[in-house]
């Protein structure tokens, strides 16, 4: 297992579900799931019908800098569990293609990198960017509103699953 599907870390997705402010200092917005297109962050599963569902603003880098983009995420508004390290890919990628983007260690773009790429070509492509010593990370992100989905970690990173 070369890379690991990356999700929200669990104590920012806790934090978030207990009410605390997101990115933009605004309380989480909650909504029921009509059972598609829900996709949480952190137990990377879809939100099933009827349950709540959190809309915050994210953040998914350590550092305020221009490449540092905030978007919308969905999170389940209860407790959920993220799943274990696994090059699988994840139940919430089920649009036909995404956006793949390489990152170097100080969280910024590497040009030359972004895509959109078929869902089912995302594994390959994310371990082609991360064989580049260059490309700390990767982030996946929908191809219509570039909203971020989940990050992409080598196994061998030591922050793997600690990143926003």
């Amino acid at each position: 297992m070369p890379f690991v599907f990356t999700p929200i870390p669990t104590e920012q997705a806790r934090r978030l579900q207990a009410g605390e402010p997101d990115a933009y200092g605004r309380t989480p917005e909650r909504a029921v799931s009509s059972g598609k297109g829900i996709p949480c962050r952190h137990c990377l599963k879809q939100v099933p019908a009827g349950k709540a569902y959190l809309i915050v603003a994210h953040r998914p880098f350590t550092t305020e800098q221009p490449y540092a983009e905030t978007g919308p995420i969905f999170l389940c508004a209860e407790a959920c569990e993220a799943p274990a390290p696994s090059d699988e890919t994840p139940e919430i990628l089920e649009s036909p293609d995404y956006i793949v983007r390489g990152y170097d260690a100080q969280e910024r773009i590497v040009y030359g990198t972004g895509g959109v790429v078929e869902t089912d070509q995302i594994q390959a492509r994310a371990d082609a960017l991360l064989d580049d010593p260059g490309i700390a990370f990767v982030h996946i992100r929908s191809s219509r509103n570039n909203c971020f989905q989940v990050r992409v970690d080598r196994t061998d990173n030591e922050e793997a699953g600690t990143r926003p």
